[in-house]
């Protein structure tokens, strides 16, 4: 793990040293089995360590070792080809199940020791990543990947709704979740990504399910069925807390950003980021809006009439601001 700890600013109290619930392994330092085909981070595991069908397919998770975002490692997934089906590439800290050749029924477990411990209720979802979409086969072009969090108790099945029978609803566990999707494009460099949770309950999570893979849709089927070589490249995953923030978040959050009726303005007068932009998310984790960020300026960014009233969650995302948020949009 790259962080153990992180220096906390409050707004009632000085500045203090604290130790946050965080992921475990989140740079993907460490590895089990490293150099073989059963390769898998510390506490995560891929379709490997399922067994059955999906233990017997292609070696999906790779520890890269060279152009790493921070550290010496990072992890990277791949689609691949296996008799008669496309396995995506997948990493999660739960386990992978195919109850059945039929892709459809597949799904991702946390239960008993495949659950990893987290009692947080962090504003967003954070990390790094880079992508490289399939070269050929019906639906390449549309390839995409995926990183999901989900804040639960007990045990919790992704998909949440059951195939055929193929595993209990226990979507009532959920506390809340965060998705990021990445372009259907090419990512060359590493870039920052930053997804919100959204919360279903007020209660308290006992535990975190992470689950990313090189291909949006884990039960895919045609077209993209026969879209294979996708690979999605993770590093530095983290959770930033909306109450408790880093001094270095704090830094980077000295603008102002408000709302009036359908009008969003994001004070940027006294800032220079060419690279900083505004997404804009409704409650179910949905993008609805996203617009660059003008440098040395008060941006004004208009809401289309036909967008919903309701209450949203923004992102601001640039190489030195970050800030998120929610707004009521009447």
């Amino acid at each position: 793990m790259k962080k153990t700890f992180t220096i906390i600013l409050t707004l009632a109290t000085s500045l203090l040293a604290m130790a946050q619930t965080t992921i475990t392994n989140n740079g993907f330092e460490n590895w089990e089995n490293a150099g073989n085909s059963n390769a898998e981070p510390t506490s995560w595991n891929s379709n490997k360590t399922a067994g059955g069908l999906p233990g017997s397919g292609p070696q999906t998770c790779f520890k890269e070792t060279s152009n790493v975002f921070a550290g010496t490692a990072c992890v990277r997934v791949e689609t691949k080809y296996y008799i008669i089906a496309v396995v995506n590439g997948n990493v999660t800290t739960g386990v992978v199940k195919a109850p059945s050749a039929n892709k459809s029924e597949g799904y991702l477990e946390a239960s008993g020791s495949d659950k990893m411990a987290f009692t947080g209720r962090p504003d967003s979802l954070v990390g790094y990543y880079k992508y490289t979409q399939a070269t050929g086969g019906t639906g390449a072009a549309n390839e995409k990947a995926k990183v999901r969090a989900i804040l639960h108790t007990g045990d919790y099945y992704d998909p949440e709704v059951p195939v055929n029978s193929n595993h209990s609803d226990l979507s009532a566990n959920k506390i809340g979740d965060a998705l990021f999707i990445s372009p259907a494009a090419n990512q060359t460099t590493w870039k920052r990504f930053s997804v919100p949770f959204t919360y279903t309950s007020s209660s308290t999570p006992a535990y975190i399910m992470i689950n990313m893979t090189s291909s949006e849709n884990q039960t895919t089927t045609a077209p993209n069925a026969s879209s294979t070589g996708s690979k999605l490249w993770v590093d530095d995953l983290d959770v930033i807390y909306n109450n408790v923030t880093s001094l270095k978040e704090a830094q980077k959050s000295s603008f102002m950003v408000y709302n009036y009726e359908r009008t969003i303005y994001v004070d940027f007068s006294q800032r220079n980021d060419k690279d900083a932009v505004i997404n804009l998310y409704d409650l179910t984790g949905k993008l609805v809006l996203t617009q660059n960020i003008e440098s040395n300026k008060k941006n004004i960014i208009q809401l289309p009439h036909t967008m919903n009233s309701g209450i949203y969650m923004y992102q601001i995302n640039g190489a030195a601001s970050q800030k998120t948020g929610k707004l009521i949009v009447e």
